[in-house]
């Protein structure tokens, strides 16, 4: 009869807590010692007579394995793998050189980041490897991993429920742990998506008081966890809502959820990055069921940003313009709904999907015209929502490397270039309505009395053909940009104090009709 191994959690019920031969399973914790601590209560959890093995990766084992003398087994063996990619793919080889793996918990002590470099691809085939080898051979594998950010790694894991029986991480709340299950599987059944709260006794964590009654958590639906900007001062509505004073702590109280209806608040464009994942991450790990909705407290969203948090699982994205009573009327709308768009498990897919071109400003003719190609030819993005072309010719008198010191982008994304007497501007993600608007913001001047023709291409096919007569431009006729001086423009006489340009006053000298100098 094949063993049943158990984690060492003290009043854990059987369904999430027992291993039984065959299978491999896999917990992270966000602190080394918490890892630690978590192998030394396991082993103690087993019964004198099992066969218990740790494989440390990077650090001695013997530093940080420790036997208790009235608990687990007598001796266990202890092993030291190299923290490098081959010594995982070797592992199975080498343990079948040293133990008969027959009836044996393996616990595998990762170091910090041990995964960091490695692909989504390896891994899976390695977990697919250590599955077969473990089932093969009616051995017990225990994967635990201590990394400070491994949100990308469990979303990814929650796809390999073939190859694991059980997926958990361990957190810490300061005061105490959460023990969060996405999935665990034994010879109880499967359970899923459980949280719980661990807190610490003597002999190591144990569950709190009010998580042992029940094994499934109680509805949260009626929650509403808020930003405090998002009520505009106002205190909360009912007792169903929470208001917390940032994102990163709504965040982690949303962390506890199951279908909740959890509102950001963004007032700035360098939040989007980090609130995309935030999202993704929920999105990932909590369910279809809860409600993610994002309120534009300033003007900062982008078209390409609010598609960006709608990819990664947002349920909507409230405009700043809309008022106290219409933000609330749309919150409202959410309630009871499920979200059944795709979510990728990889963010940097969805990241790369709306943020391809990482250049600004000038370019020279040929990487210009290869960067807007590329753009065009991504599949990932939206067809004729790429972005707008624009070419302008200089009025009498300006010369094109002139209007171009003129020219002062301020968005990723945003490329110009110069040649045939032409200034030619790719925005990225712009739409054709909202061209006059983006070029004020890039000229200080009037695009009038800068420019006398313009031609605009913003649907795919225009902007491709164009390319192939920008091509064909004989590099005789690129134009080359004016020598950069240090100081004001050397054309409008201004600067750019980065909200603005202001012109710099200049001294004249007055005369008398004598024609000498005044005071």
């Amino acid at each position: 009869m094949d063993p049943i191994f158990s984690i060492g959690i003290q009043s854990l019920w059987d369904e999430l807590r027992h291993m039984p031969a065959g299978g491999v399973w896999w917990i992270n914790a966000d602190r080394e010692q918490d890892a630690i601590d978590l192998v030394n209560q396991t082993i103690a959890s087993q019964h004198k007579e099992s066969k218990v093995s740790v494989i440390s990766m990077g650090r001695d084992p013997h530093e940080m394995i420790k036997l208790d003398d009235h608990h687990g087994p007598d001796k266990i063996r202890l092993f030291l793998m190299r923290n490098y990619q081959s010594g995982l793919h070797s592992l199975t080889q080498d343990l079948l050189c040293s133990v008969d793996p027959h009836h044996y918990l393996f616990i595998i002590l990762c170091d910090s980041n041990s995964w960091q470099n490695i692909s989504n691809d390896r891994l899976r085939k390695w977990i697919n490897e250590i599955y077969s080898w473990s089932k093969y051979h009616h051995c017990t594998m225990l994967v635990i991993n201590p990394s400070a950010n491994n949100d990308k790694q469990f979303s990814f894991l929650m796809t390999e429920y073939r190859s694991l029986d059980g997926l958990a991480s361990l957190r810490n709340q300061t005061d105490a742990h959460i023990y969060d299950v996405a999935f665990w599987c034994n010879e109880k059944g499967v359970s899923a998506r459980q949280q719980l709260k661990l807190e610490p006794h003597q002999n190591g964590w144990q569950l709190a008081q009010q998580e042992e009654a029940s094994v499934q958590p109680r509805s949260d639906e009626k929650r509403i966890l808020s930003n405090v900007m998002v009520l505009e001062g106002a205190p909360a509505l009912s007792e169903h809502w929470t208001l917390f004073e940032n994102n990163e702590t709504l965040f982690e109280e949303a962390r506890t959820t199951q279908a909740a209806t959890i509102i950001f608040s963004l007032t700035q464009n360098n939040q989007i990055d980090s609130m995309a994942r935030q999202i993704h991450t929920l999105r990932r790990q909590r369910g279809s069921a809860l409600k993610i909705i994002v309120r534009e407290n300033n003007a900062s969203l982008r078209a390409t940003d609010e598609r960006l948090l709608l990819g990664c699982g947002a349920n909507m994205v409230i405009p700043w313009n809309a008022p106290l009573s219409r933000c609330l009327t749309l919150i409202e709308s959410v309630q009871g709904q499920q979200f059944n768009r795709h979510v990728p498990e990889d963010i940097s897919m969805l990241l790369n999907m709306t943020q391809p071109l990482k250049l600004r400003g000038y370019q020279t003719w040929d990487i210009f015209c290869d960067a807007v190609g590329n753009m065009m030819n991504n599949t990932l993005l939206p067809p004729d929502g790429k972005g707008v072309l624009v070419a302008l010719r200089p009025v009498p008198g300006i010369r094109v490397e002139q209007a171009l010191t003129l020219c002062r982008p301020n968005r990723v994304g945003d490329i110009m270039t110069i040649g045939d007497n032409r200034l030619v501007l790719f925005h990225s993600f712009c739409r054709v309505n909202d061209l006059d608007t983006a070029l004020n913001h890039i000229f200080p001047l009037p695009t009038a009395d800068i420019f006398s023709n313009r031609m605009i291409w913003f649907e795919d096919n225009q902007i491709a053909a164009e390319l192939v007569q920008m091509r064909a431009l004989v590099p005789e006729k690129w134009g080359k940009p004016l020598p950069v001086i240090d100081g004001p423009n050397p054309v409008l006489n201004a600067e750019h104090d980065g909200h603005g340009w202001r012109r710099i006053p200049q001294p004249y000298r007055l005369f008398s009709e004598a024609g000498e100098p005044t005071l």
